[in-house]
């Protein structure tokens, strides 16, 4: 592996930035001398927290909106340089019953985490394949290659990033520019709240996937799958049959963590911010 000397001075964007897992990467990679900007729909709390880590700026993003993503990229070339890496990283979880979404919610969830990742990484490519260098890395899920009930339409959100990543990736191969998938299992922020997790298996923390991140940026390549036992029980379900995989899931509680197993209480500041923004 590449020396960690590799991070320091490169200006790495996040969005979603202000909490959870953008907020521990854009703390680590700080930690390594990166010039970090984290954007964030809610401004207020990505100034808080830049101030309070030393980050070098932070600002409004709202990830699906085009024009919004190309100022702060402006805003951020203008203020630390061009931009070396983006981590497209801003996401939502609702759960429930397919049938007890409402369609307002399902727009706005392929709107966060689909069309935000592919406004970021067409914008971003856009001035890194004239530089002839960059690295887009998007932060899907294990969702985009597993699936459970209970999250129907975050599943089809992280599957739609895998392979838009994957697409991106062998397209803009020899241009200098890298594209990267980190795909997380069940990690311990705001996301999961109320939520027990799969059965007999540690779930991250956003130290653990900011590592991943950070790890990419010194060696890219085109994904990772964090945590490792997860992303082997998902490697592994691509080649054994499917009603086997399903009925391992089943065992470990996949059929009920996100609809009858849910704690609401616990978990309704978050399903109220997602829902509603």
């Amino acid at each position: 592996m590449a020396s960690t000397a590799s991070v320091h001075g490169k200006v790495v964007v996040i969005t979603g930035g202000a909490r959870g897992i953008g907020l521990a990467t854009a703390q680590a990679l700080h930690r390594l001398g990166a010039q970090v900007a984290i954007g964030d729909i809610d401004d207020v709390v990505a100034k808080e927290v830049a101030e309070s880590a030393g980050l070098p700026l932070s600002g409004k993003l709202d990830v699906t909106n085009s024009e919004s993503f190309t100022a702060f990229l402006d805003q951020v070339e203008n203020t630390l340089g061009p931009i070396d890496v983006l981590v497209n990283n801003a996401g939502i979880m609702p759960v429930g019953r397919l049938i007890d979404e409402p369609d307002t919610v399902t727009r706005r969830i392929i709107d966060i985490n689909v069309m935000g990742v592919i406004h970021g990484s067409k914008l971003a490519a856009q001035r890194m394949v004239a530089r002839r260098r960059g690295h887009i890395i998007n932060v899907a899920s294990l969702a985009g290659e597993m699936y459970a009930a209970g999250m129907a339409t975050y599943c089809a959100s992280k599957y739609a990033v895998v392979g838009f990543t994957d697409s991106a990736r062998v397209e803009h191969r020899g241009t200098g520019v890298d594209f990267s998938l980190v795909m997380p299992s069940f990690v311990n922020t705001e996301l999961t709240a109320g939520t027990s997790g799969i059965r007999g298996v540690k779930n991250a923390e956003p130290a653990d996937i900011a590592a991943a991140i950070a790890a990419l940026i010194i060696n890219p390549r085109p994904r990772v799958r964090v945590t490792k036992l997860m992303g082997a029980i998902s490697a592994a379900q691509q080649h054994i049959p499917r009603a086997i995989g399903e009925a391992i899931t089943r065992a470990l509680g996949g059929d009920t963590v996100f609809t009858d197993d849910v704690d609401t209480e616990k978990r309704r500041a978050y399903e109220q911010r997602a829902r509603n923004g």
